[in-house]
């Protein structure tokens, strides 16, 4: 007869754990990072899911994490639930999104709700920081591609802002005397 301490350390990895590592593998933040490592993030993560419809997190709110799709669909809108909301973003299984969150606590910029029953994992800011006191290399490992991630978007950002800017420059007209 197997005792279940051996059974849990034998045992193998479940559909559900094989896809967990996965996912977070797919991330940048996490793409660097050794089966050790990944293992040590498995553990601080969140798992949640969400109904058609349900708020992840709301437009003003303080930011505390980010989140990645383990399953599902989530739309970013501007003025949601009001005659003026705007779509922003859509994201799928293996998405992720609100990872500013994981560097301050400022409010969010728009609001995220789930477009389709959803499972989300949820990295919070707080088990981050405990993360980076306890295992400093592997929270630079985790922060640093973070910081890339958003240099790349705001340079793509300030590409779009100029191109903008560029287009809605109209040519003066020449005045006759």
């Amino acid at each position: 007869m197997e005792s279940a301490f051996w059974a849990n350390i034998l045992r193998k990895k479940s559909e559900a754990e094989k896809n967990l590592s996965d996912i977070l593998k797919r991330i940048p933040l996490f793409s660097g990072l050794n089966g050790r490592e990944l293992k040590k993030v498995e553990q601080i993560v969140h798992l949640r899911n969400y109904r058609d419809q349900e708020v992840v997190f709301r437009q003003n709110e303080p930011g505390v994490g980010m989140y990645a799709i383990r399953s599902g669909k989530v739309d970013i809108v501007y003025d949601w639930g009001k005659p003026s909301a705007r779509p922003l973003a859509h994201f799928e299984t293996g998405d992720f999104f609100g990872e500013l969150a994981l560097l301050d606590e400022a409010p969010r910029s728009a609001s995220a709700v789930a477009g389709e029953p959803s499972e989300l994992i949820g990295l919070f800011r707080p088990d981050l920081l405990d993360l980076i006191e306890r295992n400093p290399r592997l929270g630079v490992k985790i922060i640093l591609p973070l910081l890339q991630l958003l240099g790349k978007r705001l340079r793509l950002t300030n590409e779009r802002l100029h191109a903008l800017s560029q287009s809605s420059v109209e040519e003066p007209e020449e005045v006759e005397p």
